[in-house]
């Protein structure tokens, strides 16, 4: 049988390259403490790009987990069987140290137990992070509340020292066994109920002490992903109030704990990664930190959740942006590639200059937690703001470049063996999950109010920046005027944080990275005349520059 037709023009798999090979990334890497990291993120970014990772990847999103309730027998099992791809995935990150491992140290300061990390261990973790989650982010969920739950942990030393070495150890051990008897173990969290949703205040699950130092938890949990992990840090009334406990999946004797799975939810996207309803009846659980002071504790954990959250918005910007130059590079119409056309390199440019921003942002974030860890206030205070402001733009922003990106693609795009359907999913993840946009906003308006100081050490961020851009400057006065008027604060929470985000990003940009980068941020992002859609960047630019500093060597 004779060939039909002949392929040609067609883009060649994306495969074989290696997304570490980021000037933006490793710039960063370096810049924020973390330099002597680039050996093993360059490892993992070789990992990340082969093409059977990718495999795994696609794998366990076409063969989501299954939640068996009960064995043949009618005996309750609660157990969700996972693709093997998943597990692979999850031994590559693990075995990264994406888990618990930034937090760890040999040594101790004074007679006081409190851990100080390497400088950088937690920028170094964003970065590998950052390369995971391009290839798969369903994943990548009990990986980062195995490692946000260790400050929490860290209110009961007791329990922490039982469980941190366990939560940092870069063995993946899926068996079903008690948690002290494994390699390694992973935690996750289980806050949300029905009637609450993010007001976590309205939880009604409670928990009564027991008599032997434990509680008997009763109750149900709306949302609580990753349900196969194996502790988990649970909000629940006491009679002191809403306090945090810690709950083991596996009892010590090996029997389960009395927790049974209703249901897996149908989501959106983030289909690898199991989110299940459980139902609580006189459950084992230990308190962590102050009985009555439950929520405080847990915002602790979000607070880092959420710092984890921009980075996976970031990364979901970094793969659509190498997917769209990838395809331009080699896609040719009306007698050129893509990439040679100067609409075509407006729209790659202006996805380079999100996905660069939102990147710088994770970045400095990162660096705050570690200097933070490490006693600073300002970062502390720094961290607590740029997080809350953070969350709410750059998570924002995710799913409409997903939308630009897959529209590079024309048609090819919207097929789901592109992968940009599946990026395309998982982008308004990150805006929903740990507060939707109103809670994240309301949340920058509520540290404006009642930490002034974070604000000024955001703002004196920013001005390290000043003179350098007169856009920059301009976006800046009027921003502090903003901030000075008192006036119905609340209704334009999203205005503020938005502007405090660009004005973050921008200072960022204009100090460290290439001018050709900066200046367009600038031009499109702070003077509001450019067009609301990306690829609307002005002329005069530098456009060429910004598109090959984004580019990847491909095979």
């Amino acid at each position: 049988m004779s060939a039909t037709h002949e392929v040609r023009n067609q883009v060649p798999e994306l495969v074989g390259h290696n997304p570490a090979d980021d000037q933006a990334l490793l710039e960063g890497l370096h810049r924020e403490g973390a330099g002597w990291a680039e050996g093993s993120v360059r490892a993992l970014g070789e990992a990340v790009g082969d093409a059977r990772v990718q495999h795994w990847a696609r794998q366990a999103n076409d063969n989501p987990p299954v939640l068996h309730t009960h064995d043949r027998y009618g005996h309750r099992l609660d157990e969700v069987e996972f693709h093997p791809a998943w597990h692979n995935l999850m031994r590559l990150s693990v075995g990264a140290g994406l888990t618990g491992e930034p937090w760890r140290t040999d040594q101790l300061d004074g007679a006081v137990a409190q851990p100080v990390a390497r400088p950088g261990a937690h920028v170094a973790r964003a970065a590998k992070h950052y390369l995971v989650t391009q290839v798969e982010a369903g994943h990548t969920c009990p990986v980062d509340m195995t490692y946000s739950v260790v400050p929490v942990l860290r209110k009961a030393p007791d329990l922490a020292e039982l469980y941190e070495p366990l939560l940092g150890s870069t063995q993946y051990d899926p068996d079903h066994a008690p948690a002290l008897s494994k390699k390694g173990i992973l935690a996750g969290m289980s806050l949300t109920e029905k009637q609450g949703g993010s007001d976590l205040r309205e939880v009604s699950s409670h928990a009564l002490p027991s008599g032997d130092g434990n509680y008997l938890l009763t109750g149900h949990k709306w949302f609580t992903s990753a349900p196969m992990n194996d502790i988990f840090l649970v909000l629940a009334q006491s009679p002191d109030g809403p306090t945090c406990f810690l709950m083991p999946r596996i009892l010590p004797d090996g029997s389960r704990n009395n927790v049974q799975l209703i249901r897996l939810k149908n989501k959106l996207g983030n289909r690898s990664n199991a989110s299940a309803e459980l139902e609580y009846d006189q459950a084992v659980v230990r308190p962590i930190g102050e009985p009555g002071h439950g929520i405080g504790a847990m915002m602790e954990m979000v607070a880092v959740t959420r710092l984890i959250l921009i980075n996976s918005s970031a990364a979901s910007m970094r793969a659509g942006l190498t997917q769209a130059i990838h395809h331009a590079s080699h896609r040719s119409a009306f007698g050129r590639s893509l990439i040679e056309q100067p609409l075509m390199r407006n729209v790659l440019a202006d996805l380079a200059v999100e996905s660069e921003a939102a990147l710088a942002l994770s970045l400095r974030m990162a660096a705050a937690e570690d200097r933070a860890q490490a006693g600073d206030q300002r970062e502390a205070a720094l961290r607590r703001i740029g997080v809350a402001v953070g969350k709410y733009w750059v998570c924002k922003r995710a799913p409409m470049h997903a939308a630009e990106a897959l529209e590079c693609l024309g048609g090819n795009g919207y097929v789901e063996d592109s992968g940009l359907p599946r990026l395309y999913r998982e982008a308004p993840l990150n805006s929903v999950w740990e507060g939707s946009g109103n809670v994240a906003a309301l949340d920058v308006l509520r540290v404006l109010q009642r930490e002034p100081e974070a604000v000024e050490v955001l703002l004196a961020e920013v001005d390290a920046a000043h003179g350098a851009d007169h856009q920059l400057d301009n976006f800046v006065k009027r921003l502090r005027a903003d901030l000075a008027d008192g006036a119905e604060l609340e209704s334009r929470a999203r205005h503020l944080a938005e502007n405090l985000a660009l004005a973050l990003q921008g200072a960022l940009l204009v100090r460290h990275s290439h001018p050709s980068v900066a200046d367009a941020f600038c031009a499109s992002r702070l003077d509001h005349r450019h067009g609301h859609s990306l690829g609307t960047l002005p002329t005069g630019l530098a456009l060429s520059a910004v598109v090959e500093r984004a580019r990847i060597k491909t095979a």
